[in-house]
């Protein structure tokens, strides 16, 4: 089966969606299919994957469009797949008409979307727009979402990565209801094999961590709302009883390495400038491990992460299935503290699997660490939780399938 992927970001992009299309693709292709990539430019040829990369966008714009629609032509392809969040895109609506395009051109090729993560958009410029609601009465004037154009509508197949994505989407499109489907991002890196514990001592020996030093990890890129400025308070609170504990981020900013040029990229970077002074502030500089990024093909972070205690992602909206960096620590066993938010989607279970706590109340945070921390009867529980909960919603073999079975029920 030839299936065309559109994605913007791909590596060397640093994103964890560029992360995503990456391993599907390579898994897809690992099944036999015939994979070919439309990216963005700049993107890697990928020579040694068993992928043919496309990197012939510009910017996703309206300009862009006749490009699209001539690829989407002359690469006739069996199954096409998008991958949408907005920011990707530089917030333009343009591809969230790719459904009807590839539809008109070939009306009996299913269209499966993935979609990343829910968010809305003025969408720019006086032009944008006026172009836009040109394209929303081409498409079918009043059943065209504002936000999501076509996508949920003239999709054959809507991939979610959270519950809560997809009871959303459903609001806002009834059709979603039956062909929608949950699969959400297992981890996005390659796996460092425990070796009994060999490659805990390894990375913790790098890492300059003592035997006797509790080690929580941060994994992810430098973002906001992930809760960041929380966790380093509460480290701040832990290490006035504890001097013990030590926190290592692993994942880094987005980089160099981004190639959007767009006002919200841009803020990415300024936020992370602002965030690698903070623990210099709070006075915990000395606890603070800072990692810079690893190539999308490296086992490193993961082993890394093999050296943590425990893994501490504070998001200030709450846990969900899509986040992907949950996704990878919970596949290394370990023991998380995380946020409820609003909606608790059913795969997690405080003091089951993840250690919850309000959002944005660092003493909170604080409290569920030294928790973690002086119950070995609560980590070890954790520990198994994690492992479950990594087995059940966050394995690549399920995901693959389930896109597969997503591929041939349209």
């Amino acid at each position: 089966m030839k299936v065309l992927f559109i994605s913007a970001p791909f590596p060397p992009m640093r994103a964890g969606e560029a992360d995503h299309a990456l391993q599907l693709c390579l898994r897809l292709a690992e099944r036999g299919e015939t994979l070919h990539v439309l990216t963005t430019r700049g993107a890697t040829a990928a020579r040694r994957f068993p992928l043919t990369v496309h990197p012939v966008m510009r910017n996703w714009s309206w300009t862009d469009l006749p490009r699209l629609a001539r690829f989407i032509r002359r690469c006739r392809p069996d199954v096409i797949t998008l991958l949408y969040s907005g920011w990707i895109y530089n917030d333009h609506p343009m591809i969230t008409f790719a459904p009807t395009i590839a539809k008109r051109l070939f009306p009996s090729v299913p269209f499966v979307t993935m979609l990343a993560i829910e968010e809305g958009s003025d969408w720019g410029s006086f032009r944008t727009r006026a172009i836009r609601k040109a394209m929303q009465l081409w498409a079918g004037g009043k059943t065209v979402n504002y936000v999501f154009g076509t996508l949920l509508r003239d999709s054959d197949s809507v991939i979610a990565w959270s519950e809560n994505h997809l009871a959303r989407f459903v609001e806002l499109e009834p059709s979603v209801r039956g062909k929608g489907v949950v699969i959400p991002p297992p981890p996005l890196m390659r796996l460092c094999p425990p070796d009994d514990g060999a490659a805990r001592e390894r990375g913790r020996t790098k890492l300059n961590v003592k035997r006797d030093e509790f080690l929580l990890a941060f994994f992810g890129y430098i973002d906001r709302n992930k809760g960041i400025e929380t966790l380093f308070r509460a480290i701040q609170l832990v290490s006035a009883d504890r001097r013990n504990v030590r926190l290592v981020m692993i994942g880094g900013g987005r980089g160099s390495t981004q190639t959007s040029s767009n006002e919200r990229a841009r803020a990415v970077l300024a936020y992370v400038q602002e965030i690698l002074s903070y623990p210099e502030q709070l006075g915990i500089a000395g606890k603070v491990i800072w990692l810079d990024g690893y190539d999308s093909d490296s086992d490193e972070g993961s082993l890394y992460l093999h050296a943590a205690d425990a893994c501490v992602l504070p998001f200030d909206q709450g846990v969900t299935l899509n986040r992907s960096s949950f996704a990878a620590a919970a596949a290394h066993g370990l023991p998380m503290i995380s946020t409820r938010g609003e909606k608790l989607e059913s795969a997690f279970k405080h003091q089951e699997n993840v250690l919850l706590c309000p959002p944005r109340d660092a003493h909170a945070l604080a409290n569920a660490i030294q928790s973690l921390m002086q119950d070995p009867i609560l980590h070890q529980r954790l520990q198994k939780g994690a492992a479950k909960l990594a087995d059940q919603w966050f394995s690549w073999d399920r995901a693959v399938e389930r896109t597969m079975q997503a591929f041939r029920a349209t």
